[in-house]
């Protein structure tokens, strides 16, 4: 599948799927016939810091996509029925269909892509008025994974919003960005505002802050980092040992603990433009392994170099998240994702919002 960034992960118990054994599906020709036709006049924008697109003399559409953490992918775009449910009014309707063009890399699956740009499946299915240019997730952390995906806005009371920046990438080429950028202004541990500078979370051409489902762990820039660690890890008498090299102390800070980490690790705040606040427990940043001994590593790690921060699943399970895409901005509120949630069934423009069967 393609990155189309804030990528949704596919949920538990979904099964597998192969073009050969669908079928509409097609490999989408570099002259497609006019039904097709219509999909590639869309906007066809992939990309983050780096992308490519093109049509080759096999007729065939290939791509390829460089992502913020380094990762990447490349393939070719095919063409295949999206098939959903319907919510109109309190009645549901099945089996509703709408073609979609998508790229297609064997050495990546799982991912679904949902970027803001003209090829993701959510612009064209908005562009045809099928859903609204929003879609909403809920990931559960406990008991298996699973959650909720609904393309359209989940309701919710208690939701906190943020606006959606542009970066200066997209203010060069006067398009959407591939990534969903938010302003992180500060990070406090305990209430205490950590003495981070400002101008590490801005956003520019190579930093900014990035909320992405299709990222497992998360990342802040590198001169967040130690301050982030050393304030989270200053109850040095509730720890019994810290190890400093084996193989995973080398990409994460590890404790070795005899406590409950709720009762050890501290509340993170990530504080964002708007007013929005995001409260993490320490289960929302830590990883946990219970064997012979109770280990927990620090879930949050940096990316040398660079003064990105990607908030990815670690921070945004147990969580309902909207992604406005039509009103440029992002919201969440906490939620154990267990249980069936409120929607909005119609929009400003009278469309028909959906989810996924």
């Amino acid at each position: 599948m393609c990155y189309g960034l804030a990528a949704i992960p596919v949920m538990a118990g979904c099964p597998t799927s192969s073009g050969l054994q669908s079928s509409s599906f097609s490999i989408l020709p570099a002259h497609p016939q006019p039904h097709q036709s219509h999909v590639l006049t869309r906007g066809v924008a992939l990309g983050a810091q780096s992308s490519d697109s093109g049509c080759s003399g096999q007729n065939q559409c290939e791509y390829t996509f460089q992502y913020g953490n380094g990762s990447g992918t490349s393939g070719y775009y095919v063409y295949d029925s999206m098939y959903f449910d319907s919510i109109v009014g309190n009645s549901v309707a099945s089996n509703n269909s709408e073609p979609v063009v998508f790229g297609l890399d064997k050495a990546v699956d799982g991912i679904f892509g949902f970027g803001q740009q003209g090829l993701s499946v959510i612009s064209q299915l908005s562009s045809q008025g099928i859903t609204p240019y929003s879609f909403s997730h809920c990931l559960r952390g406990e008991n298996g994974g699973g959650g909720i995906l609904v393309l359209g806005q989940i309701v919710e009371p208690n939701m906190v919003y943020t606006p959606l920046v542009l970066s200066q990438y997209v203010f060069s080429r006067q398009k959407l960005p591939p990534h969903y950028n938010v302003y992180l202004q500060s990070i406090a541990v305990n209430g205490q505002t950590l003495n981070i500078d400002s101008s590490v979370f801005a956003t520019s051409s190579n930093r900014g802050t990035i909320i992405d489902s299709g990222t497992t762990l998360t990342y802040i820039a590198e001169e967040a980092y130690d301050p982030f660690v050393t304030a989270v890890s200053s109850r040095r008498s509730c720890i019994s040992q810290k190890l400093a090299q084996d193989q995973y102390a080398l990409f994460l800070q590890k404790y070795i603990t005899t406590s409950s980490v709720s009762e050890i690790f501290p509340q993170v705040t990530l504080n964002f433009a708007g007013g929005a606040s995001m409260i993490l427990r320490p289960q929302d940043y830590l990883l946990q392994q219970n064997s012979i001994v109770r280990w927990c590593c620090i879930g949050i790690q940096k990316i040398q170099g660079q003064g990105i921060t990607i908030l990815g699943d670690l921070v945004l399970k147990d969580k309902i998240v909207v992604y406005d895409i039509a009103g440029q901005r992002i919201g969440w509120a906490n939620d154990d994702c267990s249980s069936s949630v409120n929607v909005s069934t119609t929009t400003s423009t009278g469309k028909t919002e959906c989810w996924t069967s």
